[in-house]
């Protein structure tokens, strides 16, 4: 079945849009909030869908981002030109929600992060440590790359399987697919209170599994949806992002051992657990 899904494209590849921050939110244990809008917003096209896109955010002990000013491979090389001490550090973020300008308001951009703490109780990573101080006027950097999710046209079934680090997305696929669909979507999270609401059709079912500290990430994702396969739907595709293992072991579960077309597999891995963690079907082979 050929992919010929219209909202599934690569974006143009352009300079950099420079935004900035309008307000901060802790939503959930789990989750902050940092809401972006000002100005290059109006020329931001929204996808839906699992639009994802480079975040550049200013070094440490910097108020100013400096974001390279031409396009393509052009403005990477100019970014690798920019001195180490104020080139802006860069990471991947899926956009959460989106709100085109209306006489009220400008438009604005929503970028949820995901707040994990390492062994000594220290909050992990710079752009999560950057969600919770920065402040309404701080500069930032957007970069759209385009979307992943990339069904047929005519899916009328589809199985999205995320770690929380996917929720964003899951939720953007979510609120963009058409009220007739069908499906199942499973996020895993750390804490109950991570759950979030948002926009889906009828017909596709949300389950939240909460992982405890001792176990591997995405395992339970992956041991719910191999448990809650439908008996090979015809008009079907799959989305996996999150945890490596997670993504792939999805997709090795629906090609390898349930004969999916490899076409009917969107999958990511968004990061990846040190070397030596155990398989994602670990704990399914010893029981």
């Amino acid at each position: 079945m050929a992919k010929t899904h219209s909202m599934a494209k690569k974006a143009e590849r352009t300079a950099p849009l420079e935004l900035e921050v309008l307000r901060t939110e802790r939503v959930s244990p789990g989750f902050a909030r940092v809401t972006l809008g000002g100005g290059e917003i109006a020329a931001f096209a929204h996808r839906g869908f699992d639009q994802w896109f480079r975040l550049f955010l200013p070094p440490e002990g910097v108020d100013d981002v400096r974001l390279p000013r031409t396009d393509g491979l052009a403005g990477y090389a100019q970014l690798l030109r920019t001195p180490k001490d104020v080139r802006p550090t860069m990471r991947n973020y899926t956009v959460r929600a989106f709100r085109p300008a209306t006489a009220e308001h400008g438009a604005e951009l929503d970028i949820d992060f995901v707040l994990h703490e390492g062994a000594s109780g220290e909050l992990e990573g710079v752009a999560a440590q950057w969600s919770l101080s920065c402040t309404p006027g701080d500069r930032v950097g957007v970069l759209d790359e385009g979307i992943g999710y990339d069904p047929a046209v005519g899916t009328d079934w589809h199985l999205l399987v995320a770690d929380e680090t996917g929720l964003p997305a899951v939720a953007g696929i979510c609120g963009s697919l058409p009220s007739y669909a069908r499906g199942l979507a499973i996020v895993e999270i750390t804490d109950a209170a991570d759950a979030q609401e948002f926009a889906r059709p009828d017909g596709v079912e949300i389950r939240w599994i909460v992982r405890g500290h001792e176990e591997r990430v995405g395992s339970l994702a992956y041991a719910a949806a191999r448990e809650a396969l439908p008996a090979g739907p015809e008009r079907a595709h799959a989305f996996a992002v999150g945890e490596s293992g997670l993504a792939t072991g999805i997709r090795r579960l629906l090609v390898t051992e349930n004969g999916w077309p490899k076409t009917a597999v969107s999958f990511c891995g968004y990061w990846r657990l040190p070397k030596g963690a155990p398989a994602i079907d670990a704990a399914l082979t010893s029981a």
